[in-house]
């Protein structure tokens, strides 16, 4: 298996690199052929700390120089449909970090890149989805029952992007996972903050899921504390999650368990997962491998992009400030 990687920036560096480089040291046969980078320094710089073999400035020429079976796209959301197109009408497979486009439509021209390069096999890089906590919670919702409400709240410190919602569809997506079902209908209100910045805002949604479960997401940019959390009721069932984040003030995460009102389960993240590093805790060392193994196994990764658009569709209401959506 020859894996390619275009796009060497920070997240790259922080998140792929050393799952790459770890998947590689536990695979005899995953070679990492070649990385690409604009910057032809990055791209080296790429290539000679996570173990590629060629550094290339070209993501066409690279494609057509190592021959990969598997291509990793890490690039600005404004690059992911031309590149991610690039590799998918080749017919290469392809592991894409999100978001997997700006709008629901940018998703869609994915798709037909997919189709028309014979329904290639892909993944969308959701790493809340493969955090080993959030996996560990899923499961034990599974056996509960089904979820009847779904609080999530994210908060950063001076976030002053004037469009989170790149960033809101972590916990969109991650609602959606948790809660085994789509949004059937959300309801969106902004608290807007000009005085620091276009386009700052809380965000509140309170959704309705396909299940019938409830949900009610706030997201809070400029707030005092960089945390992530989720909480799940289900019948007799309570679990509060502390999302592992890189600099947070939770990680490495916890997740408390209780059931008829008594506590059953208390698991930090250091004790639950495939090590203790930042991107073996936040999902990102899962997500190759689950990509490689669904490759190596001949089925379908997951999320693919269709299963992605949904969150894409959400992104796109915040970014919008649409009052209320409907699927």
């Amino acid at each position: 298996m020859r894996l390619c990687q275009i796009g060497c920036g920070e997240h790259a560096r922080v998140a792929h690199g050393p799952s790459q480089a770890r998947c590689a040291r536990e695979r005899p046969d995953l070679v990492l052929a070649g990385c690409c980078d604009l910057d032809a320094a990055r791209a080296e710089s790429y290539r000679r700390d996570f173990g590629y073999g060629r550094a290339h400035t070209d993501p066409a020429a690279m494609l057509e120089a190592e021959h990969p079976d598997a291509v990793v796209v890490v690039v600005p959301v404004e690059r992911t449909v031309a590149v991610g197109s690039l590799v998918l009408e080749r017919g290469i497979p392809l592991l894409l970090e999100k978001p997997p486009g700006e709008t629901a439509a940018e998703v869609d021209r994915l798709i037909a890149a997919a189709e028309r390069g014979g329904h290639v096999p892909h993944q969308v890089a959701f790493n809340r989805r493969f955090a080993p906590l959030v996996r560990e919670l899923r499961r034990r919702i599974e056996e509960a029952g089904p979820v009847q409400h779904l609080p999530y709240a994210m908060t950063r410190v001076e976030r002053r992007d004037p469009d989170f919602s790149t960033t809101a569809i972590h916990g969109l997506d991650a609602v959606r996972y948790l809660a085994g079902g789509d949004y059937a209908e959300a309801r969106f209100r902004y608290r807007e903050m000009p005085e620091l910045g276009k386009g700052v805002a809380n965000i509140l949604v309170d959704a309705v899921m396909t299940s019938g479960a409830t949900a009610h997401l706030a997201f809070c940019p400029v707030a005092g504390v960089l945390v992530e959390r989720a909480t799940v009721h289900a019948h007799g069932h309570t679990l509060f999650l502390h999302v592992p984040m890189w600099s947070g003030v939770d990680s490495p995460g916890r997740l408390w368990h209780f059931a008829g009102g008594k506590p059953v389960a208390d698991l930090g993240g250091d004790r639950v997962g495939d090590g203790t590093a930042l991107f073996e805790r936040g999902g990102s060392y899962r997500e190759p491998v689950a990509f490689l193994d669904a490759l190596g196994a001949g089925r379908p990764p997951t999320p693919d992009l269709r299963e992605s658009r949904q969150s894409v569709e959400m992104a796109e209401a915040i970014r919008n400030r649409r009052a209320a959506y409907r699927a």
